[in-house]
């Protein structure tokens, strides 16, 4: 509790909803005068207050400002959320989305007045193809899931082309939840590949479910234990033995651009998640991208709309079924894909050149593994040997201690800290998955890995309370998660 008279923390300032703020007849701006007119809505008209409150404008402009000082995001400290690759958004990508030619573009203007746009668009799936060693790519997917859903439907059309949908996807144990819930959406039985003492894909248990019936298998390289799958050769020369396709979920790419391209590792399909990989705004519902590049194999079955060079420039192919696109899948969004986001991943990618790339992904392995070795001595590993751009622990560490993962990541909320991804991925108890992207300094890792270390001391000295009741400087303190998923309240209602 507050030893305050107000509730306040110094700067950390209570802050009532914005209906509770609410004056009846005050406004923080002037209106001209209402013209009557005759009533069009048909004996409809509002009987009462829409409900909007009244408010000034400094009124507004504070609630606005504390509530963005009550939020944590990348601008504000280390987010080491696992899977999730929260990196730092360059100012420049946003400069250059706000362009009046970029940011005034209406989808449903002619081709001739928007061929700058086409080209970024065409350029940007250039370096895509480049990047992965894959041929094409379907531009249209709003987010990764969407990503998935392309690839997927484009597996299935292949197979049909063929003569033979087949019945099953293979996905491994730690996978994404979106990959099996994608591999179902598109009438697929999903069958589950356990993964080894190594914590990557067995092997020999995935040759045992490789038949006829199987129409692709879905993997995350590095995957979500944040292991390389070393095997990864084998795994495709098995899956395409017996016909199927191989599939990726791109979103660990973050590890892996300029290091490798995915098509020499034998895949057939990979979503790239440019929120996660190239530096575009990522979280809060969007925006998002989930370009999704293609095998030839299945480049023909690829969505509509794409761009092509044509007689007079940049063109939209939009129509399924005719010339490039006659075996077109169809839409899958409207439009042409999430234009701000290409922007920005364009200026990213022109920004660091391919040698930045690389760099980028080398130091996000490297601030990964220095969080590894200065760690692995107080927290359990999870798995032996290096790992790729984010490492695993689980709770071993707080055996017979009586605090849990959820305390440890509690406390480390007043430390000034995102919490880690906690108990994913799910083959592993009580994990602890941390994601350090390459913008991090040593000094920043230096914070983070003393805090760590001192807490995990005090949970292993037996100071329950203290954990139990963390966090203890939040503006809240620890809310009934389960209740709150359950029960959401979503609307306000004024008290009688």
């Amino acid at each position: 509790m507050s030893d305050t008279i107000t509730g306040n923390r110094a700067l950390l300032i209570e802050e009532p909803l914005i209906f509770e703020q609410d004056s009846p007849g005050r406004s923080g701006i002037d209106l001209p005068a209402f013209q009557p007119a005759a009533q069009r809505l048909n004996g409809l008209r509002r009987q009462g207050p829409i409900g909007l409150p009244g408010l000034s404008e400094p009124q507004v402009v504070r609630h606005y400002t504390r509530l963005s000082q009550k939020n944590f995001g990348i601008d504000t400290g280390f987010y080491p959320l696992g899977s999730c690759t929260m990196k730092h958004n360059p100012r420049l990508g946003e400069k250059m989305a706000r362009l009046a030619g970029f940011g005034d573009l209406h989808p449903l203007q002619p081709a001739s007045t928007v061929q700058g746009a086409l080209e970024l668009i065409d350029s940007l799936a250039g370096w895509l193809k480049d990047l992965t060693g894959l041929p094409a790519v379907a531009m249209s997917p709003a987010a990764g899931a969407h990503g998935e859903l392309c690839g997927l439907m484009t597996i299935r059309a292949a197979h049909e082309a063929k003569g033979n949908p087949r019945q099953i996807v293979l996905v491994p144990e730690s996978a994404h939840g979106t990959n099996p819930a994608t591999a179902a959406l598109c009438g697929y039985q999903v069958v589950a590949v356990p993964a080894n003492a190594r914590g990557r894909v067995d092997l020999a248990a995935l040759e045992a479910k490789l038949d006829g019936k199987v129409a692709a298998f879905m993997l995350t390289n590095p995957n979500t234990c944040g292991l390389f799958e070393d095997q990864i050769l084998e795994i495709a020369k098995a899956v395409h033995q017996v016909g199927a396709y191989f599939y990726c979920d791109g979103a660990n790419f973050n590890a892996l651009v300029g290091r490798v391209r995915m098509a020499d590792l034998g895949i057939d399909c990979m979503h790239i998640n440019l929120h996660k990989t190239f530096a575009t705004p990522h979280g809060g519902g969007g925006p998002g991208a989930g370009p999704t590049v293609l095998s030839a194999a299945l480049a023909p079955f690829a969505p509509v709309p794409f761009v092509v060079h044509g007689p007079n420039g940049f063109e939209l192919v939009e129509e399924a079924g005719q010339g490039p696109a006659k075996q077109s899948l169809g839409r899958l969004k409207g439009f042409h894909g999430q234009f701000g986001v290409f922007v920005r991943a364009l200026a990213y990618i022109l920004s660091m050149g391919s040698d930045g790339l690389r760099q980028a992904s080398s130091d996000a392995v490297l601030n990964a593994n220095y969080l590894l070795a200065r760690l692995k001595d107080v927290l359990s590993l999870s798995f032996e040997g290096p790992c790729m751009h984010e490492v695993l622990f689980d709770d071993r560490f707080l055996r017979d201690t009586g605090v849990t993962t959820l305390d440890v990541a509690k406390a480390l909320i007043d430390e000034g800290f995102h919490p880690m991804t906690m108990y994913f991925p799910l083959v592993v108890h009580g994990a602890l998955l941390m994601e350090p992207t390459e913008t991090e300094s040593k000094d920043g890792l230096d914070r983070f890995i003393a805090v760590v270390r001192a807490l995990a001391a005090r949970a292993k000295a037996g100071d329950q309370a203290f954990f139990h009741a963390a966090p203890h400087h939040t503006p809240r303190r620890r809310l009934d998660e389960t209740q709150a998923a359950r029960a959401p309240v979503l609307r306000w209602r004024k008290a009688d």
